[in-house]
């Protein structure tokens, strides 16, 4: 599975090491920037961040292809939730001007190797699979991909609106109040609640606290004053977790809890939003969402007058045949 013979001789494959969190990034940036949407390249920081993770050990689960001075012209990572061991993904990026040389290949037979270990650690009747994502205009990478056993099995969009006055007013439903976020008070109710709201979704799993809070607060870009919280009383009804990253506003996360659904609440708090950005200097503001979102978040977006910037195509590999989760 390792067989390097298609990999270009000029090229070479081996682990990530810390050192090479720069020229990683750079890489992710040049390929985003080349597929025409740099807003969803990682950098530095919140690579490394995504490196620190307590179940991830980097010269083990990520791998890179190089040339022969050095220049790193292919990533791939492999990673998986804690104690899910059924449901692995895979995340790689080929330099454009490397393209044919196989290194998406390699990058891709190597990262399934790491995928078979681990899958020993799962239940032995589950059903095990691999999933990787890459922007859908990248016709090679689903050439590559098709050729190593993947199907395509869902899209996701990042949708993105660009304000050009200051948003109206938001009326809340009734009983609906918005508090400052205060993390020492807040963050249990926070998890508790954004676990609930995507119960439903797609490819979802529930995360442990310590997961939930590494993925929310670890971040250097994180601000508890971009975070809305509408509670109706004691109780989280809905969320929205928003952030500054890559130039634009960014609402990480929009959730409403059932049963406060169908009741205006993800709207309101998606406008409010805006409004935040706005009141901040910031008028292009994006998201992503499934394509085929269970809860009509697509048509909740584009009634807000969000629109379709990139769309994105996740394949799978089925490793192992045996009882579904999903």
């Amino acid at each position: 599975m390792t067989d390097k013979t298609h990999l270009d001789p000029s090229l070479s494959l081996r682990p990530v090491q810390w050192a090479d969190l720069n020229a990683v990034a750079k890489l992710i940036y040049d390929v985003c920037e080349a597929d025409g949407d740099v807003t969803v390249a990682t950098p530095p920081e919140e690579l490394a961040n995504a490196w620190k993770n307590e179940v991830f050990n980097l010269e083990r689960d990520a791998f890179l292809v190089e040339t022969q001075d050095g220049h790193i012209v292919g990533y791939e990572e492999f990673f998986h939730a804690r104690d899910h061991y059924h449901d692995l993904n895979a995340d790689g990026y080929v330099h454009p001007e490397f393209k044919g040389l196989g290194v998406g290949t390699t990058l891709l037979r190597a990262v399934e190797v790491r995928a078979r270990e681990e899958m020993k650690l799962a239940e032995p009747d589950l059903r095990v699979f691999i999933r990787s994502t890459i922007d859908n205009k990248d016709e090679q990478g689903h050439t590559v991909l098709k050729t190593e056993g993947y199907f395509p099995v869902r899209y996701h969009w990042r949708m993105e609106i660009k304000l050009h006055e200051p948003p109206a007013a938001v009326t809340f439903p009734d009983g609906i109040e918005l508090r400052p976020f205060i993390k020492d008070e807040h963050i249990v109710a926070a998890w508790q609640a954004d676990t609930e709201a995507f119960r439903d979704h797609w490819g979802s799993h529930a995360s442990t606290f310590e997961d939930w809070s590494h993925r929310k607060f670890d971040k250097s870009d994180f601000d508890p004053t971009l975070w809305m919280i509408a509670w109706d009383g004691d109780q989280v009804a809905g969320y929205s977790q928003n952030r500054f990253r890559m130039g634009i506003g960014w609402i990480g996360t929009l959730g409403v809890r059932r049963p406060w659904r169908k009741k205006g609440l993800g709207l309101a708090l998606l406008q409010h939003s805006f409004g935040e950005f706005y009141k901040r200097g910031m008028t292009t503001i994006g998201l992503g969402v499934d394509a085929s979102n269970p809860t009509g978040a697509t048509r909740l977006y584009q009634r807000a007058g969000m629109y379709v910037a990139s769309e994105f195509a996740t394949y799978e590999k089925e490793l192992r045949a045996g009882r579904s989760l999903e």
